[in-house]
């Protein structure tokens, strides 16, 4: 069971309009963490195409009718990037309002997989640690940063930030 969305939603770039106006319903999305044993973690690039393009994220899509967040996640990351996750560990829901879609991302530890990294989509990847190298970080990327450093007794900022992009 996953843990409740927070009351507060974050706005990713409120300066520009709502696609589908304020009553908009939630895009359902499974998000995985990978984490290898070193503690460092895996974050892919936008694909040309989509919203956010070049923005770094951590991998995963849209939630299909009848899915579940673990199912899901199975299915996106092996379409995504060819690996086969052994079991996906829900951790945290975070609601993120981007001008193109209001999203609640389930995002889910995964510690084992099978199989080699392939970018299917044209994107790029990178194994991260704090703070992030990799820029653009997308919104809804940047609590998970924050999550990790708090497990991780990291202080000091995560990752490069933009020009104030995200209001909590």
């Amino acid at each position: 069971m996953s843990e409740p969305v927070s009351e507060t939603v974050r706005v990713a770039d409120g300066h520009r309009p709502r696609e589908g106006g304020v009553d908009r319903k939630p895009i359902e999305v499974a998000v995985g963490v990978l984490l290898r044993p070193d503690g460092q973690f895996l974050l892919t690039s936008r694909p040309d195409g989509k919203a956010y393009a070049g923005y770094w994220e951590f991998p995963g899509g849209k939630i299909e009718a009848g899915e579940t967040v673990q199912q899901a996640l199975r299915r996106e990351l092996q379409e995504e990037i060819g690996i086969t996750i052994d079991e996906a560990l829900p951790w945290k829901v975070e609601c993120v309002d981007y001008p193109h879609a209001l999203v609640r991302l389930n995002f889910c530890k995964v510690h084992a997989w099978h199989g080699q990294l392939q970018m299917r989509e044209g994107q790029s990847f990178a194994w991260e640690s704090l703070p992030v190298r990799s820029q653009p970080v997308l919104p809804g990327t940047v609590p998970v940063l924050g999550w990790l450093a708090q497990e991780r007794g990291f202080a000091g900022p995560t990752h490069a930030s933009p020009s104030s992009s995200l209001a909590g």
